[in-house]
């Protein structure tokens, strides 16, 4: 894939943003005592939970490991209860101020925005989760920053598909070859290369042992990355 100026960058939220899991994982096992279940996902439960996209197929998954015969159909409206409890926790949680954005993060967005790069969200969470978090971390203002966000409500086919990351180039105008995607998971970056988009992985202790073998770059966060190092990076860099 040809190279050309850098013209966007693309964020994902949980894990890339913000060191989130551990605060949806807390808001999750509230929600399952909340609701009388007998539930508790322990931290490395919830490590392989992670390797599929998006809340409710979590709770899809761990609920036809301990029923194989589940019918996940007849439980949907169950689901998606659990799933809406545990979002309201997790923005409560968010509010009170459990989460901040990682490091490097903040500054990577100011220099970026100061060049003139389009900055894009795309991501398998949901609007109500983006919008507690970046509101407490950038202010009232923070959609205005990103040219486009897409989310759950937007690509309802979740990562590893690339449907956001092909809505969030149509969106935003720019090439692929002209952006570059910010990513923490296996499942991020195999959407956004089968997307035809290079990818920075930042990793954290739940995706540690994940495959990027694909990645432009692997680092352990932003706060030593530039702009000018992007570019580089992206200019050199494989797809």
């Amino acid at each position: 894939m040809a190279s050309g100026a850098l013209q966007a960058l693309i964020f994902d939220v949980d894990g890339t943003l913000a060191e989130t899991e551990s605060v949806h994982l807390a808001a999750f096992n509230h929600a399952f005592a909340e609701l009388g279940m007998d539930w508790v996902w322990t931290d490395d439960m919830y490590l392989h939970l992670l390797d599929v996209s998006g809340g409710k197929e979590r709770i899809l998954l761990y609920w036809k490991q301990i029923d194989p015969a589940l019918d996940a159909q007849a439980h949907k409206g169950e689901i998606d209860r659990i799933h809406a409890l545990k979002t309201t926790i997790y923005e409560n949680l968010v509010n009170s101020g459990s989460v901040s954005l990682r490091p490097g993060v903040l500054a990577l967005i100011n220099e970026a925005r100061q060049a003139g790069l389009k900055l894009a969200i795309a991501t398998t969470t949901t609007p109500a989760n983006i919008a507690a978090l970046l509101r407490g971390a950038l202010g009232e203002h923070w959609r205005d920053m990103f040219a486009v966000i897409g989310d759950a409500a937007t690509a309802p086919l979740k990562k590893p598909h690339p449907q956001v990351y092909f809505q969030v180039l149509e969106a935003l105008g720019v090439p692929a070859s002209q952006c570059l995607v910010i990513e923490d998971s296996s499942n991020g970056l195999r959407a956004a290369t089968a997307a035809g988009l290079k990818t920075l992985i930042t990793t954290n202790r739940y995706t540690l042992h994940h495959d990027f073998s694909d990645a432009l770059r692997v680092v352990p966060d932003l706060s030593h990355v530039t702009l000018a190092q992007l570019t580089d990076w992206q200019n050199s860099g494989r797809v």
